[in-house]
């Protein structure tokens, strides 16, 4: 009895298994083919009333009432064999026939049947009737490399086992008895045959009516096998690693999967005309972080890394982190929305970063600034936020790739000095976007797992944690003002005037563009989504046109139409503050600013006083400014100036007509303003200088800028102490000088001086 008990290993099957992916709605959308090459999918929960019946009637029609095995039809098929001199007949039972797959490879011999009869009879003792049906479908071979129900169901008819009709049950419950039958166009006649006298037996047990049989007859065989699908088949390469040999029943939402394939296609064609062969696009649901698109790359070729899965390979970020720079700044009190940053030619220790199309605005509101994308404002706050502070924001919101030490990066960090992944990037969304609509829902409550992991597996459901007080990365009130600031970037060609229609849809949405067109980036965010794209070359290469706003930004949009527009998110109150804050220059503001109220992030008291806004005396004309030594106390006006510094203004006022210099000072005064009247533009304190040759081998000079606050005052150069001459109005001056440290000097007709070190090298 205990030999017995023991005599059925507890696993019957220890198979390789296919890799099966279900989309949410539980339709078959992938499959990797086992390790041994054989396409056999994990045992099913059940097994389909049709091909249960057809598959009893044919192989066990007494499969209910024995006990493992039949002494009767053991007895009839000895008699034959022995008649025969060759076997002709098995008289196995279906549960015995179990018991032979599980003991595959094993000779058949009478001592072999008699060892699976002790078997049959333990696995009895062991499983229910429908459990034994259960591994007789899983592990039965159905023909080819086919092994199971499920895989022969979708392989020969490309349905699922419960959509099978009956004369497609009755031609699968024939082919484990003979496998080879099936071949496209092959042995068609005696499979036929098969089929349809199973299909007499079922009429006549009364399992089918008549009409059901006759119209069963008229079914055709299946003549090429259906091609497995591969709807998600990079979802698929990373569910096989992670849970090898199973069926997995995804997050993936079959409808917005086979668009979003179907975009990624149309564009893929578009773009591999200029030489860019990859896309990847991620689709997230905000509110349960559930992955309901999932299309790893475009559908290329070998030569352009079709396989490699963009969605999680370290690609440079480009300007795709200036959103979280902006909102830590606002977090802890660094800016305002529309505090204006400096965009002039700047040089931070031999790093010399450049805006996109090469201008300037001189100043610009931080919250444009980021709509823009502009590269010198970014670089510019980053150094006042500091890089190791900015590296610790992206380490909390989990981008695995930002991983070497801050100095590594420097100020490079949010320009495309780092990489990043499209999965953190919108995890990181993902948890911004819910972060302040749970805020706004529930008043003022954070989650303590908001930043939880993207889930495509079906059967999780992310657990957000408790309530709590304290934020985890950002406030509520920074969100929305980063959300609004990413709102107003400009849309792709076709799409600008977005503001006018009720049908647009309202998006927060950021691009990035690494250096040398190698990376495009998009991503876009609502209550309800997050979407991500990249666009590019897999192996690296960089293309001319290949950016954000161009080549990912229309793939963005094109995927957030195939949702219902949602409402923009709502106004976090409780974590914001009204306050004064002046018009022009966007800091809070002083007795002397033109100012206006606005709802800004409680953390504002870090924030200075607008620096720019001064109260100076004035005459009565109000053309020049005086003082006590040229006009009487109560004839002088006094008013409050927006004053820029000189090389700011320089450049801002190109951008803005209606900047007003500082007037001044009427000639009968005397000037006592401390007011900086000029700068230079270029070169940058303590500067190298490589002095060039033309292609004529003439050494070229280096162009000297300087700004006045009133450009028509005349200028006199020095270098060192050799007199250059004058300039008037256009305050440049070329200089070729020999090789070393060299000290510039400009003195203005008032006698305002300033100096410059630099050092000149030649080529």
């Amino acid at each position: 009895m205990v030999v017995y008990y023991f005599c059925l290993p507890k696993v019957l099957f220890d198979a390789n298994y296919t890799t099966v992916i279900e989309s949410e709605e539980g339709q078959f959308i992938g499959a990797k083919i086992a390790d041994d090459g054989q396409w056999r999918f994990p045992e099913s929960d059940s097994v389909p009333t049709k091909f249960k019946a057809c598959i009893v009637a044919f192989e066990d029609q007494h499969f209910y009432s024995h006990f493992g095995f039949n002494p009767i039809s053991m007895y009839h098929a000895f008699k034959e064999n022995r008649k025969a001199n060759k076997v002709v007949r098995g008289g196995s039972t279906l549960t015995q026939q179990v018991i032979r797959l599980h003991r595959d490879g094993k000779k058949r011999s009478y001592f072999e049947k008699f060892v699976e009869v002790i078997l049959a009879t333990r696995l009895e003792f062991r499983h229910s009737k429908d459990k034994i049906l259960q591994l007789y479908a899983a592990h039965a071979p159905f023909g080819s490399n086919v092994v199971g129900l499920e895989m022969a169901s979708w392989r020969y008819f490309g349905l699922q086992p419960h959509q099978l009709s009956w004369a497609e049950a009755a031609t699968l419950a024939v082919l484990p008895n003979a496998p080879s039958l099936i071949y496209p166009g092959k042995n068609q006649q005696k499979l036929l045959l098969k089929r349809n006298r199973l299909l007499k037996k079922l009429v006549e047990n009364k399992t089918i009516d008549q009409e059901t049989y006759e119209l069963s007859l008229l079914e055709e065989l299946p003549q090429k096998p259906f091609a497995v699908p591969q709807i998600a088949p990079h979802l698929l390469q990373k569910i096989a690693k992670e849970h090898h040999g199973k069926k997995l029943k995804t997050t993936i939402q079959l409808g917005v999967q086979e668009r979003v394939n179907d975009i990624v296609n149309q564009y893929y064609n578009l773009y591999r005309q200029n030489q860019v062969f990859n896309i990847a696009v991620l689709v997230v649901d905000v509110k349960t972080r559930n992955i309901i698109s999932y299309v790893g790359n475009s559908p290329t070729d070998v030569a352009h890394q079709k396989d490699v899965d963009i969605i999680e390979a370290p690609r440079s970020t480009g300007s795709i982190l200036k959103p979280f720079l902006y909102a830590s700044m606002l977090d802890e009190g660094e800016i305002l929305p529309r505090t204006l940053i400096p965009d002039v030619p700047t040089q931070i220790s031999g790093y010399t970063p450049q805006n996109y199309d090469l201008s300037y605005d001189g100043a610009v509101a931080a919250n444009r600034a980021l709509a823009r994308s502009l590269n010198i404002p970014a670089v510019l706050m980053l150094q006042q936020y500091s890089v190791t502070k900015f590296y610790e924001q992206l380490q909390k919101l989990k981008l695995r790739d930002v991983n070497r030490h801050p100095s590594n990066y420097g100020l490079s960090l949010i320009l495309g000095g780092a990489e990043t992944n499209l999965w953190d990037l919108c995890r990181s969304y993902a948890y911004m976007s819910s972060t302040l609509t749970h805020y706004t829902k529930t008043q003022d409550e954070f989650r303590i797992n908001e930043l939880a992991n993207l889930n495509y597996n079906s059967a999780v459901k992310i657990d957000f944690g408790a309530s709590k007080r304290q934020k985890n990365v950002f406030s509520a009130g920074a969100i929305w003002h980063t959300f609004n600031a990413m709102k107003e970037v400009n849309r792709p060609q076709g799409d600008e005037a977005w503001r006018f229609y009720d049908s647009s849809i309202d998006l927060a949405w950021k691009t990035g563009t690494s250096f040398g067109g190698r990376d495009a980036w998009a991503v876009g965010v609502t209550q309800d989504y997050v979407v991500g794209v990249w666009v590019g070359n897999a192996t690296g290469e960089g293309r001319p046109l290949l950016t954000g706003v161009e080549s990912a930004a229309p793939i963005l949009f094109d995927v957030f139409r195939l949702f219902p527009k949602a409402n923009w998110f709502t106004i976090p109150y409780n974590d914001l503050e009204e306050k004064k804050v002046c018009k022009q220059s966007g800091y809070l503001a002083q007795e002397n600013c033109n100012a206006q109220l606005q709802w800004i992030p409680k953390n504002e008291k870090k924030t200075e006083n607008c620096p720019y806004h001064k109260l100076i005396h004035l005459d009565s004309t109000e053309q020049f400014r005086v003082n006590s030594s040229c006009e009487n106390v109560d004839a002088i006006l006094a008013k409050s100036w927006f004053v820029l510094p000189p090389v700011i203004e320089w450049y801002y006022k190109s951008k803005h007509a209606n900047y007003v210099s500082l007037p001044p000072f009427r000639p009968d005064c005397v000037e006592a303003s401390m007011d900086k009247k000029m700068d230079f533009i270029y070169p940058n304190p303590n500067s190298k200088i490589i002095l060039t040759k033309n292609f004529e081998g003439k050494t070229q000079p280096v162009i000297l800028k300087v700004a006045h606050s009133n450009p028509d005052t005349e200028l006199f150069w020095y270098l060192n102490d050799t007199f250059l001459g004058t300039t008037k109005t256009f305050h440049e001056k070329q200089v070729i000088a020999s090789t070393g440290t060299h000290i510039i000097t400009v003195v203005d007709e008032y006698g305002n001086e300033i100096k410059r070190k630099i050092a000149i090298e030649k080529d």
